[in-house]
């Protein structure tokens, strides 16, 4: 069964992934920042959540270190556990990331991947006590990996949180049951600084119906919530 799925994202009040400040009063902000969106998360309480390639270069930072003699890595999954508390699972379809540790801030990690990762990559993560899903075409076919990873891991509910291309790619597969965006009360407007929903030139705003279902506000940070679904 596929989890229900929530695409939880906090951004400036233009929409932007930054909060374009520098200075002395940068580092708290961001902190802030973090604290309110750790808050939502937190209120969630997902099984597991779900972040791109980009977002998770920035959460492991660890170099190549493929073992120099392995035995064939099993496909299309290895799951080192199935009973953590909560999951990370990164989106990696070429195998571009690497980790020294199976978790990330104590959330066990799985690794998304296309089918053309080498099974030196495979060996490395499993090496590493790293989980991982091989899609079977060199693109992640992400409703097939969201149904493995609930009836394999008993995932009801995740939670995507990014990037804009990750969070995009969920929406036009028809896969979010739920968007909830945490507005911090500020404007970035720095041109080309990421979003929190990037989807290129088509866009999707002929593909989705919004419907508001609830909007809280609390110290100037506003918290909407809608429900998604596919126009026909």
């Amino acid at each position: 069964m596929k989890p229900r799925v929530t695409c939880l994202m906090l951004s400036s009040l233009d929409g932007r992934l930054g909060s374009g400040r520098s200075g002395d009063g940068a580092k708290e902000e961001i902190a802030a920042r973090g604290r309110a969106f750790e808050a939502a998360h937190d209120e969630l309480a997902p099984d597991a959540w779900i972040i791109g390639r980009v977002t998770g270069a920035e959460m492991s930072k660890a170099a190549a270190h493929p073992p120099a003699e392995f035995a064939p890595p099993p496909r299309p999954y290895h799951f080192a556990t199935r009973d953590a508390g909560a999951y990370g699972i990164i989106v990696d379809p070429s195998g571009k990331l690497h980790f020294d540790k199976p978790d990330i801030g104590g959330d066990h990690v799985v690794v998304l991947l296309g089918r053309d990762v080498p099974d030196g990559h495979l060996a490395e993560l499993a090496g590493d006590g790293v989980s991982y899903l091989v899609s079977e075409g060199a693109e992640i076919d992400l409703g097939a990996a969201l149904e493995t990873l609930g009836r394999e891991l008993n995932l009801r509910h995740v939670a995507v949180e990014g990037g804009g291309g990750v969070n995009c790619a969920f929406l036009k597969a028809g896969l979010v049951d739920e968007v909830i965006v945490v507005i911090w009360p500020s404007i970035n407007a720095i041109t080309g600084e990421r979003a929190i929903f990037e989807a290129g030139e088509e866009g999707l705003a002929d593909r989705l119906k919004l419907d508001l279902t609830s909007c809280e506000a609390k110290d100037g940070v506003v918290r909407l919530r809608y429900r998604v679904s596919m126009r026909s």
